[in-house]
């Protein structure tokens, strides 16, 4: 079994699907990995630390798809960008990453014409035994920490409360709109750097999470079936709830120095939960970070990879967080991957339970078929998620 790791191509991306601990620890298991040339630079890991641990370094980068029973990525082909990725898979061989298959659907078709076996790290279902396979959540803590971050940098006020021989500095106060892991990241974050954090949630159950990292629950009054789904993961709700949670995010904003926006819904385009109406309210100098600029955004002035002032609010919708964090955001993902990877390996050969609930959740297309349901339906309708 040989496992090929090339380097991404998505533009700006840095990140690397396996480093080298994670390469050691399949290498233990009795497969061969493959890496390109310099496909750990970018996180800061040299073709030396690869090979270090037993990987052999590969220059051409078709090579390592032609030569790779399995390739382990994070960023898949996508239906705006596939880079030629999906004709250098070979027939037979098996694609690992992130792919968000229902917003790709013509990729999935494509990998599906070429017999490409492909696993979504995307589709990880959220069970007990899948946990230190959730690169979802990896990802979305790492994007949470780094809001706060910047969010503290951007603000031209102080973070904590600070007593100087010039006076008394209040703290500044942060509002978190979703509290996911990227959102609970971020309170416990800003929390840590001394702001006054609230935030807001439609599931009725988080509240005990976000007072746990120090955050007050801000939120409405409604069943766990109106706010998530079977999941756990916060679900398109009516519209009088929609008006309802719109009125409750308005009265907060006004006594914000910075707002932290997470809010998604799976398959779908981010709610727009802060109105450029709304946006007006806010004090001068204030911060908006929006966190779901990738999907569309949760503010009504975010422009998607830019920064803009609208207002006198400075709005953030960077979209290349887990890339500016590439070292940790590696290892996070790395350490997904190789556990997952690890878990299919037996004595050094891939041996995949279709029966297994991890690879049931994760599969997208095998031979020559989309196991994939919704996608598959998206596809049969036409339709594009």
């Amino acid at each position: 079994m040989k496992i090929g790791v090339p380097k991404e191509t998505a533009p700006g991306e840095s990140r690397v699907a396996l480093t080298p601990d994670g390469v050691k620890e399949l290498v233990a298991k009795g497969v061969s990995v493959i890496v390109e040339t310099g496909a750990g630079t970018g996180a800061l890991y040299s073709d030396a630390d690869f090979e270090s641990v037993g990987a052999t370094i590969v220059s051409d980068h078709g090579n390592v798809f032609a030569d790779a029973d399995l390739i382990a990525k994070v960023v898949g082909p996508s239906d705006e960008r596939s880079n030629g990725e999906t004709t250098s898979l070979r027939s037979g061989s098996i694609l690992v990453c992130f792919l968000f298959p229902v917003s790709n659907p013509q990729v999935v078709e494509e990998l599906r014409s070429k017999n490409v076996t492909t696993f979504a790290m995307d589709l990880m279902p959220r069970i007990s035994r899948a946990q230190s396979m959730d690169a979802l959540s990896s990802m979305s803590t790492v994007a949470g920490y780094k809001a706060a971050i910047m969010a503290a940098d951007a603000l031209p006020k102080f973070f904590p409360m600070l007593m100087t021989a010039a006076g008394t500095l209040p703290p500044a106060r942060v509002f978190v709109i979703g509290a996911g892991v990227a959102g609970l990241q971020a309170i416990a974050t800003c929390k840590r750097l001394g702001a006054i954090v609230e935030a807001f949630d439609v599931r009725p159950a988080v509240k005990e999470q976000i007072e746990s990292v120090g955050g007050k629950f801000v939120g409405l009054s409604l069943l766990s079936e109106e706010a998530e789904d079977a999941g756990g993961y916060a679900k398109e709700v009516s519209g009088d709830t929609h008006s309802r949670e719109l009125d409750l995010i308005a009265s907060r904003l006004p006594n914000s120095d910075c707002v932290i926006t997470t809010a998604l819904i799976p398959g779908k385009r981010a709610p727009t939960l802060i109105t450029n109406d709304m946006l007006a309210q806010m004090k001068p100098g204030s911060v908006v970070i929006d966190l779901a600029a990738p999907n569309g955004g949760n503010c009504e002035a975010t422009v998607p990879g830019q920064t803009v002032v609208k207002n006198g609010v400075t709005v953030i919708g960077r979209t290349d967080l887990l890339t500016s964090m590439a070292h940790d955001a590696s290892r996070m993902y790395s350490k997904n991957m190789a556990t997952f990877l690890g878990s299919m390996i037996v004595e050094g050969e891939l041996t995949i339970d279709f029966e297994d609930e991890i690879v049931r959740g994760t599969l997208v297309t095998h031979e020559g078929k989309i196991a994939h349901e919704v996608t598959r339906l998206a596809l049969e309708r036409g339709e594009r998620g």
